[in-house]
């Protein structure tokens, strides 16, 4: 999908920073124009000063968007993906591991989602940042508890994990 928009935006880098933090963040657009997160509506100018653009800049973003057919349906489809739990985990009495490993390595996911549930531990919330967006994607799991030493040990040995952290 990253490819398709910067392709179509690759002579507007203003324009592309808009739509980067519109992606990252669910930010989506209504048939008429209006920018939106879920069922409410964002000015241009909020989006505009976390951009760090001008309002006209983003009012061209959304024009652009609007007028190509598929980029029209991506973000008509935008919503967002729901509240991250990893920051207030600990209030909540959960723990967080974090895996930095090759995003395009398959199996990552599935191995520390066995891990935890071979120690009758349940996976509250995983986040996987897309290697498209972030320069340095990790896979982010919310755990009803923390992971064991050797379930820890066990995942960093696996082929494409560069570290496993947890907080």
């Amino acid at each position: 999908m990253w490819r398709q928009i910067a392709e179509r935006l690759r002579d507007f880098p203003a324009r592309l920073k808009v739509v980067r933090l519109m992606i990252e963040y669910g930010i989506g657009l209504r048939e008429d124009g209006r920018i939106v997160v879920g069922p409410i509506e964002i000015p241009d100018t909020s989006l505009a000063r976390a951009a760090g653009v001008d309002r006209r800049v983003v009012k061209r973003t959304v024009e652009q968007l609007l007028q190509d057919p598929s980029l029209r349906k991506i973000f008509t489809g935008l919503k967002p993906a729901g509240a991250f739990l990893a920051p207030i985990a600990k209030e909540l009495g959960y723990s967080v591991l974090e895996i930095r490993a090759d995003p395009r390595a398959p199996g990552i996911l599935a191995a520390a989602a066995q891990a935890a549930a071979e120690h009758g531990i349940s996976v509250r919330q995983a986040v996987a940042e897309d290697p498209e967006l972030f320069p340095e994607p990790k896979l982010t799991l919310v755990l009803e508890r923390p992971l064991p030493g050797d379930a820890l040990h066990k995942l960093l040995r696996l082929p494409h994990v560069r570290s496993v952290t947890t907080y």
